[in-house]
């Protein structure tokens, strides 16, 4: 068991599979894993699931977590990129070299906090996200599994939902946690030998 702590931050709006699987694959690799809502305790989901989030993130500081989390989802990803607590958060990760990690439209907010210049990562390859990070080295590559994650230091990127256990799965590593069992149990190994 890992003794490290993970914020997965959540808005409504926010994309539930790239939450709820890294949660759920962060705790399988016995990684403490929460959802934390800007909002309010129960989170409606761009796909109408609603979830209730373990604490809100006025509860919470950020030196509380090890790693911050921004999923995608529309509005979700917009509705945190434009919350200061989120932007504050993840300047503050930044700076004491804690890890910050985002998928699909979430990178959005590494923009907006000033951080993603110069560094390389990826997004979801809508146009719209190629552009923003023109000032970055963007990966825009699905040739390989390797390169749909992306990691630059201690900032990880992906591109979306497909590629959320992959990017779930390097973020527990980086962790320490338990990662080859947990792929064993899932079939995650036996599913990467068809492609």
């Amino acid at each position: 068991m890992s003794d490290k702590r993970v914020a997965v931050l959540l808005a409504d709006g926010f994309e539930e599979g790239e939450s709820l699987f890294v949660v759920d694959i962060l705790r399988r690799c016995g990684i403490s894993a929460y959802t934390v809502s800007i909002g309010e305790e129960m989170v409606r989901g761009s796909h109408d699931i609603y979830v209730k989030a373990d604490c809100l993130i006025d509860e919470k500081r950020y030196d509380d977590y090890d790693m911050v989390v921004i999923p995608g989802g529309m509005p979700g990803a917009e509705n945190l990129k434009n919350d200061m607590r989120v932007i504050n958060w993840v300047k503050k990760f930044s700076s004491e070299d804690k890890y910050v990690a985002a998928i699909c439209a979430g990178p959005m907010v590494l923009k907006e906090a000033g951080i993603a210049a110069g560094r390389t990562l990826t997004s979801y390859p809508a146009y719209k996200y190629r552009n923003l990070f023109k000032d970055s080295n963007y990966v825009d590559d699905n040739s390989k599994m390797e390169r749909m994650v992306v990691v630059d230091g201690k900032l990880i990127t992906s591109r979306g939902p497909a590629t959320t256990l992959p990017f779930a799965f390097k973020l527990a590593e980086v962790l320490g946690g338990d990662i080859d069992k947990v792929k064993s149990g899932i079939l995650y190994n036996d599913m990467l030998k068809g492609l």
